[in-house]
């Protein structure tokens, strides 16, 4: 009965990025930790700023000889070392980690329109070639397929200043080379973000509704429609991945494009 039930637990994993454990973002961290616990995942979190994560490429994520000393290419030598069980020991274990999630929840704040460096860092060292991705293993085809993950975090700015008229423009824009170059490109499924607006500036009424909200969320998260995105047959490997003709025809008369960085000089989707 209990390795049954190891055997249909969920894992979900918290890349959590902010260095002061008190913030709003380590109280939307703390929700996620408490409900999803509460409904029988397994929780596993990476507290970045914590474990003082590297989120500079070097040579030293590699442990031995390189495949070539004279000219150091890192996809290149991160890929061959995820091949030979040859990488640094942090990678090694955020890969572990990974591997094991079915849901990867990322909590942040947004810091000059993107993700802090040290997440970004995460990005570049864990989600590397041959185990994240290969070409031409990608977007729905990517080697993370099957694992959902979403972006959850604050802003400093209200949200009206998110908006095709606000003063940073679409939000939508913004989280593009997030959610579809980045996690997308590398087989996610990819839900809506968890958008927590200018939480310093809430009353203590509107932040508590915000991690309400949160936890709601959380306790159907895995079945939630991810967003809608290109398919990788879409694109045609003969011309270095444009998009097809067939593809662009069946778009020629609908009035949106079909994603944000695809708009076909059309309307963004909604």
């Amino acid at each position: 009965m209990y390795k049954n039930f190891l055997e249909t637990q969920k894992t979900a994993l918290i890349v959590y990025a902010h260095p002061e454990p008190k913030s709003f973002n380590g109280a939307l961290r703390d929700t996620a930790v408490k409900t999803l616990t509460a409904q029988g995942y397994n929780v596993l979190v990476s507290d970045l700023y914590a474990q003082h994560f590297q989120p500079v490429l070097s040579k030293t994520d590699i442990i031995g000889e390189l495949e070539n000393p004279k000219h150091f290419i890192y996809p290149n030598e991160i890929g061959a070392a995820y091949k030979k069980d040859s990488l640094c020991f942090d990678i090694k274990q955020e890969i572990d980690k990974l591997q094991r999630a079915d849901l990867v929840i990322f909590q942040f704040p947004i810091q000059w329109a993107s993700v802090p460096a040290i997440l970004k860092g995460w990005f570049e060292r864990v989600l590397i070639k041959d185990f994240a991705f290969s070409f031409p293993q990608m977007l729905d085809e990517g080697l993370l397929k099957g694992k959902k993950a979403v972006l959850s975090f604050t802003t400093g700015s209200p949200g009206g200043m998110y908006t095709p008229n606000g003063l940073l423009g679409d939000l939508n824009v913004i989280l593009w080379p997030i959610q579809y170059c980045t996690l997308r490109f590398c087989g996610f499924d990819v839900l809506k973000p968890q958008c927590s607006f200018s939480p310093t500036y809430a009353d203590d009424k509107q932040r508590e509704q915000m991690l309400n909200a949160w936890g709601t969320r959380l306790k159907n998260i895995l079945t939630e429609e991810p967003l809608i995105f290109p398919s990788l047959s879409n694109f045609d490997a003969h011309k270095w991945f444009v998009m097809s003709d067939n593809y662009q025809e069946e778009q020629k008369n609908k009035e949106n494009g079909p994603s944000v960085g695809h708009h076909m000089g059309k309307k963004m989707p909604l």
